[in-house]
């Protein structure tokens, strides 16, 4: 039970980054354009499946809260203060999406909420990443930090870095499912944002050496890391080829490897802790009846029917989206 659910966090975890994080990005790059036809474009590529992203991330703290409720509960206290930025974001973000196509006069108002709404929450996501890779103060699984212990300049710089990979995966979503001056627009833009990202994971690699944080001992520890980079480098290769041949599906997919790869070694760098490095899975996990008794409603039910769901309206939203109405 501990590995299965373990599993359904991993998985409830890179769907909420990767699907949530093409539609944060969207959101972010709303910002660069003041034609309402281009905007009206962008929103329709992510109107239909936008808010049923958000449904991992409520998943992802489900399984924390039943399964592992030692993490939930250190977590949670050491981010009280972002966690509540972030839900303000998002609630700010999903409420502009829907007001700004009713708004007449205050239009400007819900296209800013929009915008910032979808860049306070990558960045928050981001900087409680570093906050998590410089370690959570606890004794015991008992929080002992302060308020703002999490915001350090590590922890901005991931702030920003996970910005980047979010706008850049929204270009090459745009790429993939808008036509005209939208899609000319996110190739344009796409080999920028890769270069920014590829100058947030050198200058984050130098700051954690310097700074000589426990995560990077594993590198020495398990030589085979590497291989994971070397899958981000394909996927590198597979947006820029992407570009060059105006292959609209390349970008995104080729984002959505960097995304697994930098996902995957951070997950294989903790192991077996999941905080590092003070609290193995092992103990984190709740009760066995505990684990046993969610097996049998949200491991059967739950998890497969969202999943199904979730290919069953890609599926059908399949294809390139047009102007006008997105409601």
């Amino acid at each position: 039970m501990i590995e299965f659910w373990t599993a359904n966090l991993a998985l409830t975890l890179a769907l909420y980054v990767i699907l949530d994080g093409f539609d944060l990005g969207v959101g972010i790059l709303f910002a660069t354009s003041r034609n309402e036809d281009i905007k009206r474009h962008m929103l329709n590529s992510i109107s239909p499946i936008w808010d049923g992203n958000e449904t991992w991330l409520v998943l992802t703290a489900s399984i924390l809260f039943g399964a592992f409720p030692v993490v939930y509960s250190l977590v949670l206290s050491a981010f009280y203060l972002p966690m509540i930025i972030l839900l303000a974001a998002l609630i700010f973000r999903g409420v502009a999406f829907e007001f700004r196509e009713k708004s007449r006069n205050k239009q400007w108002l819900w296209d800013a909420g929009f915008s910032i709404g979808s860049l306070v929450a990558s960045f928050v996501q981001g900087a409680a990443v570093g906050a998590i890779i410089e370690g959570i103060p606890n004794t015991d699984g008992r929080f002992t930090g302060t308020a703002f212990g999490w915001l350090t300049p590590f922890s901005v710089l991931c702030g920003v870095g996970l910005s980047l990979g979010y706008s850049l995966l929204g270009a090459g979503w745009l790429v993939k499912k808008c036509e005209g001056h939208v899609r000319e627009r996110g190739y344009q833009i796409i080999p920028k944002l890769l270069l920014g990202v590829l100058a947030f994971l050198a200058v984050s690699f130098v700051a954690s050496l310097v700074m000589e944080l426990p995560v990077m001992n594993r590198w020495l520890e398990r030589p085979g890391l590497a291989a994971f980079p070397l899958v981000g480098v394909c996927g590198c290769a597979l947006i820029m080829q992407g570009v060059r041949s105006r292959r609209d599906g390349w970008p995104f997919s080729g984002a959505v490897v960097l995304f697994l790869s930098a996902f995957g070694t951070l997950a294989v760098s903790f192991l077996p802790y999941m905080i590092p490095f003070t609290i193995t899975i092992e103990e984190a996990a709740a009760p066995p009846s505990s684990l046993s008794f969610m097996f049998w409603g949200a491991g059967l039910f739950v998890m497969p029917v969202t999943l199904i769901y979730t290919v069953i309206v890609y599926w059908l939203f399949k294809g390139k989206s047009h102007t006008g109405s997105y409601h």
